[in-house]
């Protein structure tokens, strides 16, 4: 006997259009606490010694278990070979982070970490860069005529 199909043709499991409500949650939690760590803990890593680190976003996987944390270097002249061995050095302390973090959050698992570096400010920076471009003002106060 086969099943019936629900009703309004769609299936029952369908696949979720986002992180869900627990996950966007979770994920917030952390990014709090790895910024508290980045900034009261002492690195034993010296590309992380003295460098301020903006975690903008982390999301979680479904099961809470893999955390995807995207980071930026605060400060003016950091390059992106120096970006990327930020990155590197935080993936390679990744095991003693996920340690501090265990002892501040209340969570069943706490998730294994990976950094990857966050390029939305430099897509945020040349936008802007192209909208404070003299063509296309033109072309903004053309349109605005008509």
């Amino acid at each position: 006997m086969s099943r019936a199909s629900p009703k309004h043709g769609k299936s029952r499991h369908a696949a979720p259009s986002g992180p869900s409500q627990r996950q966007l949650r979770a994920g917030e939690l952390i990014r709090h606490a790895l910024v508290e760590i980045l900034r009261e803990e002492e690195m034993a890593d010296p590309v992380l010694a003295d460098v301020s680190v903006t975690v903008s976003e982390v999301r979680m996987s479904p099961d809470l278990k893999h955390a995807i944390c995207f980071v930026e270097p605060l400060g003016a002249g950091v390059t992106g070979a120096a970006t990327q061995d930020l990155v590197k050095a935080l993936n390679g302390a990744a095991k003693f982070l996920r340690g501090r973090l265990g002892r501040v959050i209340d969570m069943r698992f706490t998730p294994d970490l990976k950094f990857f570096h966050d390029d939305s400010f430099n897509h945020a920076a040349r936008i802007g860069a192209l909208f404070d471009n003299p063509r296309v003002q033109a072309d903004l106060n053309d349109e605005g005529e008509d």
